[in-house]
Parts: structure tokens; sequence; C-alpha cells
């Protein structure tokens, strides 16, 4: 973050930067600390094992001086190696953290469930370590693989980086090696320190056009990471976008990962326990699906490979669950108008996730753009979703549960109709949003509101702009 401003109305007041050293701020006492505390800066779902770790020996049993700061473990089954500093980033720091990357890359599960044992005993928690194990288990989407705990990723945050640094990690980086450089910047505003951590590198365009390629090609433990980033990735896509209400219900159809022959005789089982064929999703983005069959909650994919095994007693490989989990027709939920509920059946969990890529739950615009709808017109859930980048599904589940939107009548369904799971925030109210359009103007016919008042899309987005 280049610039940060203190801002009251339309003045703008630039804060001066200062640095943990001036503040009487440490890296083991402060920076460490606010890493474990809030592991997001480090990526999507990061667990945090241990902080400090130095048991290790060298090849004659020595114990080595190494002392790795922070060591987490990803949701795809990745280990994260964390170096700190509370100022600028020497110029081997890189070689640092292939260093720790080396060493925990012969780590094994019951070594690492030591580890997190001992970390939580330190901090005041006790837990045994089959717990330990457990929870190290749980936390990953799918099943534990040994070839992905080899390929730790990296991440390195600093106050700054030479370029030293920068070049040497964006080559390693396209040799297929994880490095993340974050800036950890300090700033003092009217007496209180904020602090702000800055994804350097890889920026996601680099991810995305650059590194995501040459992985994809890599060695198979890299083609399974990308399978279950793709998985995982979906759901957090879904969630963020408030598509799929809670309780919307999913039918199973097996597909990528399973040849057409089991696919066969996952249907035949299916046919016997007609409850294996249904999930119910939630809105949380660890285990969003609960199977019918048990009531035990799982990721799409940790289901998927649970049905498969069930199925043929082998271990599955490389299965995309999130392609396993079709929207199902009933029960409509009850906040989700039918039609647009139906435009949604049959398609897989996958598919929805590309569809929405890049939608989020942001609806200050929403309610921004309905305060302006004028009286006397009307528009459609879908051209709200197109204008405010979402999706008529969450929209329509949020207008009938906010309580606070303002005109909310003058939403109608694609024929013009009154969705049929509209609700006033105000129980008491007995009148329809036709009886309401009607006093603004609005002629209905046949259910129908008149066409001639509905606003066009372009004047829609004239209405959010203005």
């Amino acid at each position: 973050m280049d610039h940060l401003f203190t801002v009251d109305g339309d003045s703008a007041t630039p804060v001066s930067p200062t640095t943990l050293a001036a503040e009487g701020l440490f890296e083991r006492q402060h920076l460490q600390e606010w890493v474990i505390e809030h592991p997001q800066v480090l990526g999507e779902s990061v667990l945090v094992i241990t902080s400090e770790f130095d048991r290790w020996a060298d090849t004659d049993g020595v114990p080595a001086r190494d002392r790795l700061d922070v060591l987490g473990l990803d949701a795809t089954g990745r280990l994260v190696v964390v170096e700190l500093k509370r100022g600028s980033a020497d110029r081997d720091v890189h070689l640092q953290a292939i260093t720790y990357a080396a060493l925990v890359s012969r780590f094994d599960l019951d070594t690492l469930a030591q580890a997190h044992r001992d970390f939580l005993k330190g901090r005041g928690e006790s837990v045994e370590l089959d717990e330990c194990r457990q929870r190290l288990l749980n936390h990953v989407d799918g099943d534990w693989s040994p070839e992905l705990l080899q390929r730790p990723r990296q991440v390195i945050i600093a106050a700054g980086f030479p370029k030293q640094v920068t070049h040497t990690v964006v080559w390693l980086s396209e040799m297929n090696l994880d490095i993340d450089l974050i800036e950890v910047g300090l700033w003092k505003v009217k007496g209180q320190l904020v602090a702000g951590f800055t994804k350097v590198y890889p920026t996601p365009e680099v991810e995305e056009f650059t590194l995501a390629p040459a992985r994809i090609e890599a060695k198979a433990a890299a083609q399974k990471l990308e399978e279950r980033s793709r998985a995982r990735s979906a759901v957090h896509v879904l969630v963020d976008a408030g598509l799929l209400p809670d309780g919307a219900r999913l039918r199973l159809v097996p597909r990528h990962g399973a040849p057409e022959s089991i696919r066969e005789d996952i249907r035949a089982w299916v046919g016997e326990d007609g409850r294996r064929a249904s999930a119910t999703w939630s809105n949380n983005t660890t285990e969003p699906l609960t199977w019918e069959a048990d009531g035990k909650p799982y990721t799409p994919t940790g289901l998927a490979n649970h049905i498969f095994t069930s199925v043929t007693g082998r271990k599955a490989d490389g299965i995309q669950g999130t392609t396993w989990w079709d929207v199902d027709a009933n029960p409509v939920p009850d906040t989700v108008d039918p039609d647009e509920w139906a435009a949604l059946v049959g398609s897989h969990l996958a598919d929805l996730a590309k569809q929405l890529s890049g939608t989020r739950k942001d609806w200050s615009s929403l309610h921004a753009l309905l305060e302006a709808i004028p009286s006397g017109r009307w528009t459609t859930y879908g051209d709200v979703a197109t204008v405010i980048n979402s999706h008529a599904v969450p929209v329509g589940t949020h207008l009938a549960t906010c309580g606070k939107c303002p005109n909310v009548w003058r939403v109608l369904t694609t024929s013009g109709a009154v969705s049929s799971s509209f609700q006033w925030p105000d129980p008491a109210r007995t009148e329809t949003p036709a009886d309401v359009l009607g006093t603004e103007g609005i002629h209905f016919e046949a259910g129908a509101a008149a066409r001639e008042a509905r606003l066009p899309l372009d004047d829609l987005r004239r209405l959010l702009r203005n």
C-alpha cells in the first residue's frame, strides 16, 4: 500500500508510515502473533500447525539451529512455510525459506500432529495427539496426500524486498516453486497503529496467465493440487455469490474421475437407498454438503470420494467432486422464484461457479439501485442481478429476507408477475405488490405488469451510475 489517507468529506489527509522497529514491535512477540491470530494473510484456509519450530537434526544427529517462524497447512493438503522479517528482507531471505521448505518436506502426519500438539500446549491448550492428527486430516479437502506434503508453499513477509529477492523469486516460481512475497506496512493514525499486509508477488494475473499453465503441465502431484484447488475455489465462489440458499437440495450425478462402468455401479448402489442420491447445501466453505444417507457434513470432493470408495472398495484418485452434484428441481427454496430456480436445475456446482466467477454479495449497490427506481416503473430480478454483477437467485433471496431494501415491489419476474416468494418485511401489510404498483400507474393484465413500464437494462445501469 503506497498511500494511506484519513478522509473527512472531500478532504483527504496523508498518513505517514512508520516501522515496527520505530514503534518497538518485534518479529516474534508481535508480527508472528498477528500472523498466528489471522492466518488468512497467508492465503485461503490455512491452519497454523506450529511456530518457532526447531526440533530437527542433521544427518549426524546434531540439532539444527534453524528456527522456522510459522508452519501452516492449507486446505489442499500443502504445507505453508512462513519466514518473517520486521524490516526489509535480507538479500538471501528466500534461501532461508527454501531451506525450511526442504526440511519440512520430509514430515509425515505423525510429525506434524506432534508439532501441533506441542504448539497448542505451549499456548495453554491441552489436546490429545490423536485429536491433533484428526484436526489436520479434517482440514484437508480430500484425501491426505504425502506427495503434496513434499511440495510446500513458501510465504515471506517483510517490510520490503530488494530486487535480488524479487528477481530470484520470479524465476523460482517459473521453475514451479511456489513462493509468495507479502509486504507488511505500519501507519499511525490518530495515535492508533494500523498494520496492512499486501501480496506483492505473485499477483492474481501472474498466477493465472504465467504460473498456472506451467504448473498444470508439471508432475502428477501438481495436477492433483490444481484439481483440489479448483474444487475448493468453486465452493468459495458459490458461497461468496450467495447463489444457493441454505437447505438447497442437490442430486448425485457421478462424472469426473469415474469411468462409465463405475458410474453404472454407483447408480445401482444409489438405487438400493434413495437417500444416497441427495445432499443439502449450507453456505460454509469448509463442509457445505450434508449427505442425506448419514446426516454428516462433507466437502463435495470428500463425499464423492466416500461414495466412490463405498462402491468400488478402492481409493479414489483425482475426482473433482463439484462436478458430481447437480441442483435438484425439488423442493424450490421458499425465498427463490420458481422460474429462476428452474434455470439452475441440472447444473452442477463446478459449472455454476464458472458462471459466477467474480461475483460477490455486495448488497450496497443493490440497495442504491432499488432506491433509484422511480415510481411507475418496474424491473426484473435478472436485470438487477446483471447490473450489480450477481445472479437472480441470490438477489431474490436477499429481497425476501433483507427487511430494509427499498422499493422491493418494483422488482418482478421476467414475465412481469409478482414472485410467489415475495413477502413484505412488515407482516401486517395486506396489499399485494400489484396493488401498490397499480397506485403508481402500472396496469396489470392476466397477472403481468405492462411491458411499457419495464425499465430497459441500459436505463437501469444509468440509474446506478447516477
